[in-house]
């Protein structure tokens, strides 16, 4: 399970470290792919595989999901961890999540996001003074 919060800089290369707990449960061969709230999402290749399929099978005569498709999907890439445990980030991917030297990695269960840190200490506090109205909605459909 993928949780927690790191924070970390992208070198002058593009590089990332991933953090070194998580660096087991990730593997080898990840994918980077464009993210909601522009952030990026890196998944296990095994865990990509497994949405991959959930969204080959969305109806394609709906538009939205054809626009969904082409966003989440065209701007994906495998990419590999080196020997000390980074990831190279295209610079596609740097220029949509506006990511500057300072990054946060947030464990999301089954996922990791890569935000920018001011953006992601805005979004954070943002999210914080909602937690009560978030959990009160997670209530009534028996998630919390």
């Amino acid at each position: 399970m993928l949780i927690g919060e790191y924070t970390h800089t992208l070198d002058t290369k593009k590089r990332l470290s991933l953090p070194s707990k998580w660096r087991k449960e990730l593997g080898k061969k990840l994918v980077l792919t464009r993210g909601l709230d522009n952030c990026l999402f890196v998944y296990p290749l095994a865990e990509w595989r497994q949405i991959t399929d959930k969204v080959a099978k969305l109806p394609l005569g709906q538009a939205d999901t054809r626009s969904f498709n082409r966003f989440f999907l065209s701007g994906a890439v495998e990419v590999e961890v080196d020997k000390i445990g980074r990831i190279l980030i295209p610079d596609f991917l740097k220029d949509f999540a506006r990511l500057d030297a300072k990054v946060v990695l947030a464990g999301i269960y089954d996922r990791v996001e890569v935000w920018d840190e001011k953006r992601w200490n805005a979004y954070k506090k943002q999210i914080e003074s909602k937690a009560d109205d978030l959990a009160e909605k997670l209530g009534d459909i028996g998630v919390l």
